[in-house]
């Protein structure tokens, strides 16, 4: 069986030790990244949408990078969403400036009604290259 080993960014932020979690968990080949939101370092949530969003994937990008990895290996995305039809513009923005190139990664978008005074979470699921 798989050893599972946590992982965490270089500047985490307060959120993990705050709630107890880990950003992300490498099981064999898979890295298991924890939903990332729109944070400062402090924890709390970044006012701006926009703003919110690209913090959310400057989180990813950094756990991922703890882990050897980096978007092109992300295979299975999730995101929740507050308010999905007013936020879809500004999301894809986001997403198409960071997944730009085929193949693009299978997503699956929730609507919810409570993201701890956040709009936006990603979560993934990513392989972890062999060099890694």
């Amino acid at each position: 069986m798989a050893q599972r080993e946590a992982i965490f960014p270089a500047d985490r932020h307060a959120l993990y030790e705050a709630h107890g979690y880990s950003a992300a968990i490498r099981s064999g080949n898979l890295l298991f990244v924890s939903g990332q939101v729109g944070s400062r370092a402090d924890g709390t949530p970044e006012p701006d949408f926009e703003r919110q969003v690209q913090l959310a994937f400057d989180n990813l990008r950094a756990t991922l990078k703890a882990a050897g990895c980096g978007f092109d290996d992300i295979v299975d995305v999730t995101s929740f969403h507050t308010d999905p039809e007013a936020q879809f513009e500004t999301i894809m923005a986001v997403k198409n400036r960071i997944f730009d190139r085929l193949p693009y990664p299978n997503w699956t978008a929730i609507g919810v009604n409570w993201l701890a005074g956040f709009d936006f979470e990603i979560k993934v699921i990513a392989r972890i290259p062999d060099a890694a």
